[in-house]
């Protein structure tokens, strides 16, 4: 059960409840008990359904490069990557002179730690070098920003301009770089644009680097 809406419900609303309004919820699924495809009798039907999954499904960004979804769990209850086939087909179709990007999601401390020791290792394959995406939005917030609600406007602090703000966040992404160092490999730091950062922003958080 991954539905976050489900997970505080209030029941009894009904007229023929009397009033009687109480709040429920359903657990989700990694914080419950395991229901397997064959406690509900859906083996056979997945099987067929997942026959050709196999074959990564190839999608169009908007910049117009191709992207190959394969296979794509979170890090906090799996690797967090995409499937080895995915980028061996990549690197097989770019050649030498070309280059592959691959997500590893769930920033530094989980997500790339298990795609180095997991999927590196089961693949054979070495990054020539991690590319750490962050946003001005995102170190404001890890700097103490207000918090942040989905589907509800954000506060002053994120549509203008805080450098105070940015700068006590700046300690994060630096632990994220050194946490990727570890490994080995270059670090590049891409700074995530959104039509209401400025220059200003861009320039303070490069001079901290």
């Amino acid at each position: 059960m991954e539905q976050r809406y489900l997970r505080e419900i209030t029941i009894g609303q009904s007229p023929t409840e009397k009033g009687l309004t109480r709040k429920e919820g359903f657990v989700i699924s990694v914080a419950s008990k395991p229901v397997t495809a064959d406690d509900i009798g859906m083996t056979g039907a997945l099987m067929v359904l997942l026959k050709d999954t196999i074959e990564p499904t190839l999608l169009q960004s908007l910049e117009g490069s191709p992207v190959f979804l394969h296979a794509g769990p979170f890090a906090n209850i799996a690797h967090g990557s995409n499937s080895i086939i995915a980028d061996k087909i990549a690197l097989k179709l770019v050649g030498e002179n070309g280059f592959v990007l691959t997500e590893a999601g769930f920033s530094s401390d989980i997500g790339m730690e298990k795609y180095f020791n997991i999927k590196c290792r089961a693949s054979g394959d070495i990054p020539s070098a991690v590319v750490l995406v962050t946003t001005v939005r995102a170190l404001k917030m890890h700097g103490g920003g207000p918090a942040v609600t989905p589907g509800a406007p954000l506060a002053k602090e994120y549509t203008e301009e805080n450098l105070d703000l940015l700068r006590k966040g700046i300690p994060n992404v630096a632990k994220h770089i050194s946490n990727a160092k570890k490994y080995g490999v270059p670090v590049v730091v891409a700074i995530n644009h959104r039509t209401c950062i400025r220059c200003r922003r861009v320039q303070t958080l490069g001079a901290r680097r």
